[in-house]
């Protein structure tokens, strides 16, 4: 099996995933998956894709994530590593989908609107 390149967006994170077959290795930037999410709730997303189509243990995965916090590149590696098991396997897309883990979640930082102190906070008004 060849090397599989896949990426995943979320918010402003994008991950670029590498899975090959192995022992269950995952590296995110030359770190160990541990090391680098520190919460066990961040490490849980990033293996959700391996647990529901039952392949844990069975690919090495290296990923190169930047941008966005640590929970946006988390969601981002998850939806890489889900478009790299279906392309190396058709089947597996239903069970991905009914997981949730197919779908590239839009939600974006709304931009600040002049005249207005942030998004939709306006500045003080003062009656008189």
């Amino acid at each position: 099996m060849a090397v599989i390149n896949t990426l995943g967006r979320r918010k402003t994170a994008v991950a670029r995933v590498y899975l090959s077959e192995g022992k269950g290795n995952i590296t995110v930037n030359k770190r160990d998956v541990k090391d680098y999410f520190s919460s066990d709730m961040l490490v849980q997303v990033v293996n959700r894709p391996f647990v529901a189509t039952e392949n844990v243990g069975k690919f090495d995965v290296k990923v190169n994530a930047h941008g966005g916090g640590i929970s946006g590149q988390a969601d981002a590696v998850a939806l890489a590593i889900s478009r790299a098991l279906v392309e190396l396997n058709e089947e597996h897309k239903p069970v991905l989908r009914a997981e949730g883990l197919m779908t590239r979640d839009p939600r974006m930082v709304e931009r600040k609107k002049p005249g207005q102190k942030k998004a939709r906070k306006k500045f003080q008004f003062s009656k008189r």
